[in-house]
């Protein structure tokens, strides 16, 4: 085994790695917020069906999304193996000490929340992105566009008048802050990104965006709701 086998497989390399691929994510995060913030412009749809459109034919976004899908992945089976590991080293060592500390506690819960927001990102691409490549959707043309465009906003529309999905969306949001507000401070510390100076501004970022960009998505499907009722 070589060494960057052996570094990959070892605490430090699969916390790198997690690391890395929770900020790319972090990242991906506001571009998807992005786009999904055209759902709310009172055009029919227009925006954010040319924006799906674009997202899924240029050549450089298509990329992306390859590494994006991995980045997922591997995120997700890094955290499993880093909680197993570390669960496995608590039983080692025996439950001596029975205070937790909070942070302690947001990391051994880290895991299942984890879990939690892996099953929502597959019923959502299940829900969306694959009805969006292979999906029965209808198709629908704009001023100015050389192509039909699949309408994907109707079917989200649609979704978002189902109530038990906006309220699964926005538990599922009010996770995905609290992954967040242990993450992004997680990832820059675990690359050793700390500074006196800085490491102030960095967790307070974290924070902020941990409230900021789970609620604005939250927002969006109850926005919808309230107004196609």
């Amino acid at each position: 085994m070589g060494w960057f086998s052996k570094f990959l497989t070892s605490s430090i390399g699969q916390k790198t790695v997690m690391a890395l691929t929770g900020i790319f994510l972090i990242l991906f995060l506001v571009v998807h917020l992005i786009g999904n913030l055209q759902l709310l412009k009172d055009d029919g749809g227009e925006a954010f069906n040319l924006y799906a459109y674009f997202m899924t034919h240029n050549p450089l976004i298509k990329t992306v999304s390859y590494l994006l899908y991995a980045s997922i992945l591997l995120h997700a089976v890094q955290g499993i193996m880093l909680w197993r590991n570390n669960q496995s080293a608590r039983g080692a060592q025996g439950y001596a000490v029975n205070h937790v500390r909070p942070r302690e506690r947001a990391s051994r819960n880290m895991a299942w929340v984890g879990i939690i927001i892996f099953v929502f990102i597959l019923l959502h691409l299940y829900q969306f992105w694959f009805q969006m490549h292979w999906g029965n959707l209808v198709y629908v043309e704009y001023e100015g566009t050389i192509h039909p465009v699949k309408d994907l906003y109707t079917l989200v529309a649609e979704s978002y008048q189902n109530s038990g999905f906006v309220l699964f969306y926005v538990i599922s949001m009010a996770v995905v802050g609290y992954h967040l507000w242990h993450g992004f401070w997680s990832a820059f510390q675990t690359l050793g990104l700390n500074h006196r100076k800085y490491t102030p501004v960095i967790r307070g970022l974290g924070m902020a965006y941990a409230v900021i960009v789970p609620a604005l998505f939250a927002v969006i499907p109850v926005w919808m709701y309230v107004m196609g009722t």
